[in-house]
């Protein structure tokens, strides 16, 4: 690993066992867990989340880059989620042909007719980003995607730094444990929320973390909710099937969910088609969305995050209309975006359509589906772009460079997963918080960041999907 971990320490198989035993059983003291399985008798049972044995080098320049435009993304969100317009036309080839999208974008046309009830709005994201290795050898911050709808890991970020300090001090690399910064988005994420259940001004309300059935990523939210629970502020976990069996709106459309008064809903799950699974589960968004409550993320927010829009967002001329005056805050955010390509019908859409059949290896194929395990590699592109190229079917989609990270060597810790050292990639996370009431910014941070690695034979999948285990940056 170069800059990183010597060699002599990485070849040491029986070192190497050593600390593995270590590096499991700080993960396990530090709280670094998921559930194993959840079942009615059992779903107490826990194991370590995957992480690497040692902290991944990450070049300080383009790590504090990522950090100092994480507060322009988020301005950026905040003023696309108000321009009903640019989403409208952002989005309309994309609803034509994706009916997810599309049921999102009616329950958004719904409100603006009605009115927003509430507000106050707040913003949990999650920028990530691949470092690019030029051919000279210098990296470069290049954006995967934004992730304004439950983005996760925040939690379990904030408990993984003392886990690779304690390895690398009993590995004898006291000078490397210093470079692992302190990192806590759970305080941060659970700040702005603790800001906006302040504003909706009710000390009785609660903060609904709105939840799959069975989740194997639980520990991850549970950290929020006590940092909430520290601040005074009462928390439940609900599901979509609650929210329609007992979920309903007083005359003043406040929320309520057996019985109790609801301040934030803040979703964790609602992201895929799949989430929905009947029609009451789309009445339960939208009864939601027409509520006084402050949703994390609101409809329009949510819609924010999707490729197609960030496609659109690299387009000439569209980040300029948002900051208009303020060309040193576009050429940062430009900065990051790496080449992105429309496939709407027409004569760009054929350009595209024609340089990723000719080079399908140069490019990803992105459908507007968050979760990850969703994106196109290789081959497969020519396989589906062959099948749609004709059909308007191809605007659920856009094409983006593939980016060519530098791979390192670590250690991926799986529970029964073998020991073996393999070449990895690592994608950086940064998350960013901000609250709004009516036309003013009440807060806008960057609160940390996530690093998560993955063996390079894997293309795409995060920690969730089952690819990706946890990191740090080990700054160099």
């Amino acid at each position: 690993m170069a800059q990183g971990i010597p060699d002599k320490i990485m070849s040491n198989t029986t070192l190497i066992k050593d600390l593995a035993d270590v590096a499991k059983d700080a993960a396990l003291l530090q709280g670094v867990l998921m559930r194993i399985h959840e079942t009615p008798n059992s779903s107490e049972l826990v194991t370590y989340a995957p992480f690497t044995l040692f902290p991944t080098p990450v070049p300080k320049a383009v790590f504090f880059q990522a950090l100092a435009v994480q507060t322009h993304y988020n301005t950026l969100v905040d003023k696309i989620s108000q321009d009903p317009d640019f989403l409208e036309e952002a989005l309309a080839s994309t609803i034509a042909v994706d009916d997810f999208t599309a049921r999102l974008f009616r329950i958004h046309q719904q409100i603006l007719k009605e009115g927003r009830s509430q507000s106050i709005v707040l913003g949990l994201n999650r920028s990530d980003y691949m470092l690019d290795q030029g051919d000279d050898g210098s990296s470069s911050l290049k954006q995967i995607e934004i992730n304004t709808f439950a983005a996760s890991f925040g939690g379990l970020s904030s408990r993984t730094p003392d886990v690779h300090r304690h390895v690398l001090k009993v590995a004898g690399q006291l000078e490397e444990s210093r470079r692992i910064l302190d990192n806590n988005p759970a305080a941060g994420l659970a700040k702005a929320v603790a800001k906006a259940w302040e504003l909706y001004g009710s000390e009785r309300a609660v903060v609904m973390f709105l939840v799959e059935e069975g989740q194997r990523n639980i520990f991850d939210q549970r950290y929020i909710e006590n940092e909430l629970w520290k601040r005074n502020i009462s928390t439940m976990r609900k599901r979509f099937d609650d929210v329609t069996k007992t979920g309903s709106l007083d005359q003043d459309k406040r929320l309520f969910v057996d019985d109790q008064e609801v301040a934030v809903v803040y979703f964790r799950n609602g992201y895929m088609p799949e989430n929905y699974i009947s029609e009451k589960t789309w009445d339960a968004r939208l009864l939601m969305e027409r509520s006084l409550a402050v949703k994390c993320p609101d409809i329009s927010t949510h819609l924010a995050g999707t490729k197609k829009v960030q496609q659109v967002l690299a387009s000439p001329g569209v980040l300029e209309k948002f900051f208009p005056d303020q060309p040193q805050i576009v050429e940062q955010i430009r900065a990051t975006f790496a080449g992105l390509y429309t496939l709407d019908m027409g004569p760009e859409g054929e350009k595209t359509v024609a340089m990723a059949l000719a080079a399908p290896d140069r490019f990803v194929l992105k459908p507007q589906r968050e979760g990850g395990g969703n994106n196109i590699y290789g081959s497969e592109i020519c396989q589906v772009l062959q099948g749609v190229k004709e059909s308007t079917e191809r605007m659920a989609y856009i094409l983006m460079d593939k980016i060519h990270p530098n791979p390192v060597q670590n250690y991926l810790l799986r529970r029964d997963g073998p020991l073996k050292i393999s070449n990895c990639l690592s994608e950086l996370g940064v998350f960013g918080t901000y609250v709004r009431q009516g036309k003013d910014m009440v807060m806008n941070e960057c609160v940390g960041h996530l690093l998560r690695t993955k063996s390079s034979e894997h293309s795409d999948g995060g920690v969730a999907a089952g690819v990706a285990v946890l990191d740090n940056p080990l700054l160099v």
